[in-house]
């Protein structure tokens, strides 16, 4: 017989050691279901791991890495920061979609003009205020009629995602793209390219948000008085009410700094990596950065690590993919997989596992 006993205090040891359990556990799990798709199951977490950090083409794979971690990183820090608080922001994707239109929506509206000094600030200011303002929506609804901030959020990812086809085919379409869906191409206007600081690293302005973003939040959580009030929330609510804290306020600025975050995410990628708005611009950073806050333990600097993690699934994934030809879903579900085991394992943090006699008694 085997029975859960709730700890009286919540594990430290199984606090720290989730994360890495959870990874050990993905991987054998993962490799049971590349075996099942009739590949080396070996051979394909060496792919994922190892290979775009020490393989042949690690000279290539290496600098994607901070690439895709850059956004990860700073959609996370802005999630981890209400969930800390017990305030659940799943709409990150939407808030990472406007934060892109808007910014590239100010880079084209000042096309042709040569002023990157007055050009690119106005763009990470319109991506901040863009996903602000989407945030807004299930932060107002949430303190005025207590409407569920989840669902309200995660609604909203699929009007933003109509907004962006919309705008792909419409308001900003390259006037000179032949009659194609998709904005002009950022990357080959000067003024509102986010490219590389230093060449073959991957290290763009985005990477730099991202980790000022970290050491922000640090602060935050353990100097600031705003970071006492979220921490105390999140374990304690009747407690915060009694020590003054507003509630309302705090869920205003937890989600408007997380969809902040966000939107200077998608701004970043549509300026650098992406390029251009266009339909199928964005690819589930939004959702993967929920993965990343809580394998980090909602920790900045957790936060910082498991992005890279992630971001190294991302790009082993890729080349998963192209070398062994296994199936975009197998790498999503692989990916889904480690938030799975990360939440089961979890509850050993806070329950002690009985057998047998003692289970019984």
């Amino acid at each position: 017989m085997i029975r859960l006993e709730k700890r009286a205090a919540p594990s430290r040891t199984w606090s720290y050691l989730t994360p890495l359990v959870a990874v050990i556990a993905t991987m054998i799990a993962g490799g049971l279901m590349f075996a099942a798709l009739g590949k080396d199951p070996v051979e394909a977490i060496r792919t994922i791991f190892w290979d775009p950090l020490f393989g042949e083409f690690a000279f290539y794979y290496r600098g994607q890495l901070l690439v895709k971690a850059g956004p990860l990183i700073l959609i996370a820090i802005g999630l981890a920061l209400g969930f800390r608080a017990g305030i659940w922001n799943i709409g990150a994707e939407g808030q990472y979609i406007m934060g892109a239109i808007c910014g590239a929506a100010v880079g084209l509206a000042f096309y042709p003009m040569e002023a990157r000094w007055l050009i690119f600030p106005l763009m990470i200011l319109g991506g901040a205020v863009g996903g602000f303002l989407w945030a807004m929506i299930p932060g107002i609804l949430k303190t005025r009629f207590n409407t569920n901030e989840i669902l309200v959020s995660l609604l909203l990812v699929y009007v933003a995602e109509q907004i962006l086809a919309s705008m792909s085919l419409g308001l900003l379409r390259n006037p000179e793209g032949a009659g194609f869906p998709g904005s002009r191409n950022l990357r080959q206007y000067e003024s509102a390219a986010n490219n590389e600081l230093i060449a073959g690293t991957g290290m763009h302005w985005g990477v730099v948000a991202a980790l000022i973003a970290v050491i922000f939040a640090y602060i935050l959580l353990s100097r600031h008085i705003m970071g006492f009030n979220i921490r105390l929330t999140g374990e304690s609510p009747r407690a915060a009410r009694f020590a003054g804290v507003n509630p309302n306020r705090l869920i205003l600025f937890c989600l408007g700094l997380s969809g902040a975050l966000a939107g200077l995410a998608g701004l970043f990628e549509v300026a650098g990596p992406a390029g251009q708005i266009s339909i199928d611009f964005n690819v589930g950073y939004g959702f993967t950065a929920i993965i990343v806050a809580f394998l980090g333990r909602l920790h900045p600097i957790g936060i910082l690590l498991a992005g890279l993690l992630m971001a190294l699934t991302y790009i082993g994934g890729e080349a998963a993919q192209s070398s062994l030809g296994l199936p975009s879903a197998a790498i999503q579900a692989f990916q889904g997989m480690l938030l799975f085991f990360l939440l089961a394992f979890d509850v050993l943090t806070h329950f002690r596992v009985k057998f047998g006699r003692e289970a019984a008694a």
